[in-house]
């Protein structure tokens, strides 16, 4: 095993054990939750690493580094999420790869999808990203709708062509009424999927929980978790 795997299937290990942990500890299975590792800014021989040991979820936020690395891994058996604000300029090259996109926050973006996909023959996954940093019809600081914006939003994902609602992604908020709350966000997220289920029964997934804050995500009901420093080691420096 070389050095790099050996510290990959550690760092994996120790990040197992929190997941385990904490499922345990909220009296969930650990089946419940899905770990993505976010691979962004970490070359296509990790991806490769991670898929050797496992791995069969990963997440980038930049197409112009996930699309030559999905291209290189194309061979393995992987589903890409996008975690990134997406502009509609990159949406033909992200649906050339990605399975799901995690940052769905304006109708824009959800034409522009919709166009690609049927045009590549594709069912793309979409979360609609919720900013519980932003004014209820606003949007946040990293991306995302205001919670007044969800419903239509996921009305036009799962009218549209090509693509397939799954449910809810946010980031813990810096700012606003849930700043240094991670749990009270996470919860206020599955009380909003809640209500989109009602609608729509099937867009049942809840992306929420980073390396920080997993378990408090895990304990609000999480189905996702992204982790990538945990699992990949403190990010290099860009530039």
């Amino acid at each position: 095993m070389t050095e790099r795997k050996a510290q990959l299937a550690a760092n994996l290990a120790k990040v197992e054990e929190r997941i385990a942990a904490a499922c345990k500890a909220a009296g969930r299975e650990r089946e419940e939750v899905t770990l993505i590792v976010v691979t962004k800014t970490y070359p296509a021989s990790d991806v490769r690493i991670l898929s050797e040991l496992g791995v069969r979820h990963v997440a980038e936020n930049r197409d112009q580094d996930a699309a030559p690395k999905a291209a290189e891994c194309s061979d393995l058996p992987l589903s890409w999420h996008f975690v990134g604000q997406l502009q509609t300029n990159k949406v033909r090259s992200v649906v050339g790869y990605a399975h799901v996109v995690q940052s769905i926050d304006r109708s824009k973006l959800v034409t522009a999808l919709s166009k690609e996909a049927v045009r590549a023959g594709r069912e793309v996954g979409c979360l609609i990203q919720v900013a519980l940093d932003a004014e209820e019809s606003g949007r946040g600081e990293r991306g995302g709708v205001g919670v007044a914006g969800i419903e239509e939003l996921a009305d036009l994902v799962a009218d549209s062509p090509g693509l397939r609602l799954d449910g809810l992604m946010t980031v813990a908020p810096l700012t606003g009424p849930f700043a240094g709350r991670e749990q009270a966000a996470f919860e206020r997220l599955m009380d909003l999927s809640t209500v989109l289920r009602s609608a729509h029964p099937a867009a049942n997934m809840v992306s929420a929980g980073m390396s920080s804050d997993l378990e408090q995500a895990v304990a609000a009901g999480a189905t996702h978790v992204r982790v990538g420093t945990a699992v990949l080691g403190v990010r290099p420096r860009l530039g």
